[in-house]
């Protein structure tokens, strides 16, 4: 579910960005009073996420513009299925037709790309989730869309939990004194996860009370002799180059978590159409 303030102000500055005094082109050449028939037409194959970002998009241009789902989020859909028709003023069709379908493409390509990670673990007892790298701006709806397409959030931000990386370490000095330090100034609500690259690392974290311990970019060897030494005494994440063809191996070594950058911030656009239609 989005929360229709937080949707309306990333449509509302995405639609000045695009028009800050107006289109020059549709507000030139179109009627005022002038009603468009369209189609928004798959071209690929894949998860849908986005429906109700692109519908209001066009909504904040013409109130009572009409937008007809054929699917919602996270329906499968082919290359020519029709996902929405529309119809009101052609001018509001024209105007947001490219912000509505950039926020669509963008987050059905994320929910595809998410749902393919978690195809390959569907059977384990595993969770796909996403990063902090996502496009400025637009994190709330990317990781929106992560949900739809079967994975789990991450931290939204900075503010949400600890995460105790590289170089604070070296800041504080070891993670020992980094945990202690922050033990003290968080509330007890709040869990600690520190980053680890070696296995003394990960001993060390977990004899400091880590809650979550991640296993940076380490070897699937490494993984499994992790696993062991935690012996779920903490949740274990495993982070860093993860692919589709490593995914399931990486799932296999015990983990509990694995985070997954390329969900957001590499992934293609989903290719989607907006077609006038006659009659």
């Amino acid at each position: 579910m989005l929360d229709k303030f937080i949707l309306e102000d990333i449509l509302t500055r995405a639609l000045k960005e695009d028009m800050p005094q107006g289109d020059i082109t549709t507000d030139n050449l179109i009627d005022d009073d002038e009603i468009a028939k369209a189609v928004l037409v798959s071209k690929d194959e894949g998860i849908i996420a986005g429906i109700e970002v692109a519908k209001k998009a066009f909504q904040l241009l013409d109130e009572n513009i009409t937008f007809e789902e054929n699917v919602k989020d996270g329906d499968y859909v082919k290359k020519g299925d029709i996902i929405a028709r529309i119809e009101g003023k052609t001018k509001a069709i024209l105007k947001a037709e490219r912000t509505a379908l950039n926020l669509l493409q963008r987050m059905s390509g994320i929910a595809t790309k998410t749902h393919e990670f978690c195809q390959k673990v569907k059977d384990l007892p595993v969770k796909i989730v996403d990063t902090r790298k996502t496009t400025p701006g637009l994190r709330y709806l990317e990781k929106y869309a992560v949900r739809v397409g079967g994975g789990t959030n991450h931290r939204y931000c900075l503010s949400d939990g600890v995460l105790i990386k590289d170089n604070h370490i070296s800041a504080a000095g070891s993670i020992k004194k980094a945990v202690e330090i922050i033990r003290e100034k968080i509330p007890h609500t709040i869990k600690i996860e520190v980053e680890t690259e070696t296995l003394d690392q990960v001993r060390e974290a977990l004899e400091a009370g880590a809650d979550i311990i991640m296993l940076d970019n380490m070897s699937r060897e490494m993984m499994k002799e992790a696993v062991k030494i935690i012996n779920k005494k903490a949740l274990v994440e495993a982070s860093g180059n993860v692919s589709l063809e490593t995914v399931r191996d990486i799932a296999l070594t015990g983990v509990d978590i694995i985070s997954v950058g390329k969900l957001t911030h590499s992934v293609s656009a989903f290719d989607i159409s907006l077609r006038f239609i006659c009659g």
